[in-house]
């Protein structure tokens, strides 16, 4: 018999959520959160500490737990740049993420599996120092997320040369319905840099995750390049 947790559900494990602390990408992992709640699973949503004095204690929901880690900026100060602000996030996150599963292994629900927001790859690395499973968690819909993917790869080349763009599994589309990334190539580089660096180890990865609606993107869906 497993473990009892709240309202007598067998408990089946443990899953700690950390999304990338902005609102985009919060809302549909705390959705997903919910889920995993539903299914008997403790899940235990992992904001920064800024955000967690935000409005998303304004609305606590009791089949997910909240709890806390550092992005290095606790007091909503302004990063330099998102490149400064994304290594200070990948410092201070591994450091007092690693805290948080060591804080629960002490306790009757140790951490079981990680799920990160693809924006954060490093969170994998720690989860396997750990022993855990890691999940990637895309926020963006299955289409932006392939075709961010192809230019990783090297599939689709930057810039692209025509009005009209074919993409395996898509309809055909027009260069101005590209990711903006993609539409104005070099209009911010480090953004861009971003989008593409949520691939780095997602081959890696137990599972991958997509915020997606699968009957409108069925056919890309199908698509196995995210998972290499």
């Amino acid at each position: 018999m497993g473990l009892e947790i709240e309202k007598g559900r067998p408990y089946k494990g443990h899953v700690v959520l950390v999304p990338y602390p902005r609102q985009g990408h919060i809302n549909p992992m705390l959705q997903f959160s919910k889920r995993l709640a539903s299914k008997g699973l403790r899940a235990t949503l992992a904001i920064t500490k800024f955000v967690s004095s935000t409005s998303i204690n304004r609305h606590p929901s009791a089949s997910i737990h909240l709890d806390t880690i550092s992005d290095g900026r606790d007091e909503g100060r302004q990063a330099e740049s998102i490149k400064s602000y994304l290594s200070q996030l990948e410092s201070s996150g591994s450091e007092t993420l690693s805290n948080l599963i060591l804080k629960y292994k002490e306790t009757d629900h140790p951490v079981d599996c990680i799920v990160y927001d693809s924006f954060l790859p490093w969170a994998l690395n720690v989860a396997r120092k750990f022993g855990l499973l890691g999940a990637v968690f895309f926020s963006q819909s299955c289409t932006v997320d392939y075709i961010y993917c192809l230019v990783h790869h090297g599939i689709l080349k930057l810039p692209i040369p025509t009005l009209l763009v074919s993409i395996p599994g898509l309809p055909s589309l027009e260069l101005r319905d590209m990711p903006s990334f993609i539409y104005v190539a070099g209009s911010d580089p480090e953004y861009f840099e971003m989008m593409l660096h949520q691939f780095l180890n997602v081959d890696k990865a137990d599972w991958v995750l997509i915020n997606t609606f699968y009957k409108l993107e069925a056919e890309v869906s199908k698509a196995n390049l995210l998972t290499g």
